[in-house]
């Protein structure tokens, strides 16, 4: 099957008629399967909407035009679709999970969370993963009969799951929680709820997790082009980004630069989505999983980038963390909206009333320290960018103008 055309629903999709329920038990909808009632819910969330004023790489105010986290999860949920509609997987699960994966980030983007770890570490720190599954199974309050969005268990698998399994069937944490263990929001849910963190998630979810990467590292290209912190020609030192350049430039001779990176960008997330689809297929032709289960079973994620196209997109990364992320213009920002939130955080605490009220416990509720700081972490976490300035000039006689 070519690239681009609609593949049938897949033996190994997520299938809604046999989705494993909800925590807690709804009629289901007349008209909606239980993934599109997922991705309707997660979007019409107030922490969907919050998403359009904080900070991907720019805060909001430094531009109209550079992504906030809100364009790029719409560019992520564009990318999964694709990759979806090819691969015969539930399109309406995937485009749930690509819409959620960001619903947790604190304002200011990593610098924040980054500073909310710190003020959390005596109490389990802050993970954005672990704060997206507090925001759609707690955070919420939108349904008068439980809190949360009461989301499907796929949906929730797939939000903790998709950068592959948190743990061993022994209960040891891999990867990147083998330091510090599961995130204990993620922890304690499973407690409850159990979400299977020894295995892989579905591939809608991995199909989500990928696309992800594949928006990043595109829009952060044009990003960092328009604030000119390099030049298309410093790609060069990439051989597929030298080599796409090429092709555009015997194309479109003496293209202006504005047009020559964005025919660079498109050309770039469609080798990526060419790249994805034909190793998931070979992957999927050698293995030949039966179900959604055969999937989640697998010693390895049958989504991933095949070798070359690996080893390329970790460069990009690479060029991008030094170039961009590193930049001093944007260190600076960032080091003093790190200190904005550190601010806000040791005033909640020395000061409960300086949050409002629908944020604070009863008056006559004892509440233990590591409670009280994650609710104020909770609180800080969903602020937007503009909430979390409006706030500091409220709490503070001077606020970083953070440009």
């Amino acid at each position: 099957m070519s690239v681009g055309m609609a593949a049938p629903r897949s033996v190994y999709a997520c299938d809604p008629d046999r989705s494993r329920g909800r925590q807690f038990v709804e009629p289901p909808s007349r008209t909606r399967s239980p993934f599109r009632r997922d991705c309707d819910r997660v979007i019409h969330s107030t922490a969907f909407r919050r998403l359009k004023h904080k900070t991907q790489v720019f805060v909001f105010h430094e531009g109209d035009h550079y992504r906030t986290r809100l364009t790029h999860t719409l560019e992520v949920a564009q990318i999964a679709r694709a990759l979806a509609r090819q691969l015969g997987l539930d399109e309406d699960l995937t485009e749930t999970l690509a819409l959620a994966h960001d619903l947790g980030h604190p304002p200011f983007g990593h610098a924040g969370e980054r500073a909310l770890d710190v003020c959390l570490h005596a109490h389990g720190g802050f993970d954005h993963n672990a704060q997206t599954l507090r925001v759609v199974t707690s955070l919420e309050h939108r349904y008068p009969e439980f809190n949360g969005l009461n989301l499907s268990w796929e949906s929730l698998e797939g939000i903790v799951k998709h950068n592959g399994p948190l743990m061993l069937r022994d209960g040891s944490p891999v990867g990147r929680y083998r330091e510090h263990g599961v995130p204990v929001g993620i922890a304690e849910f499973v407690r409850a709820y159990e979400l299977e963190l020894w295995n892989f998630a579905s591939l809608e979810a991995q199909v989500a997790a990928i696309a992800d990467d594949i928006a990043y590292d595109a829009h952060d290209i044009d990003d960092g082009l328009r604030a000119e912190l390099f030049r298309i020609d410093d790609l060069k030192e990439i051989p597929l980004m030298a080599g796409i350049i090429a092709e555009i430039d015997a194309q479109y001779p003496g293209l202006d630069e504005s047009r020559r990176g964005a025919e660079l960008v498109r050309e770039l997330i469609s080798h990526f989505i060419g790249a994805v689809f034909s190793e998931a297929h070979r992957r999927l032709e050698l293995i030949k999983p039966a179900s959604a289960d055969d999937v989640r079973n697998q010693s390895e994620a049958l989504i991933a980038f095949p070798g070359e196209t690996a080893a390329a997109e970790a460069a990009i990364k690479a060029f991008l963390k030094v170039r961009m992320y590193r930049h001093a213009r944007v260190m600076r920002v960032m080091r003093d909206a790190e200190q904005l939130v550190f601010d806000l955080f040791a005033r909640y605490q020395n000061d409960s009333a300086a949050m409002p009220a629908e944020w604070l416990p009863p008056e006559s509720q004892l509440e233990p320290d590591a409670v009280r700081a994650r609710r104020i972490g909770n609180f800080i976490a969903g602020m937007t960018d503009r909430f979390a300035l409006t706030e500091h000039q409220r709490l503070f006689d001077s606020t970083p103008d953070l440009r």
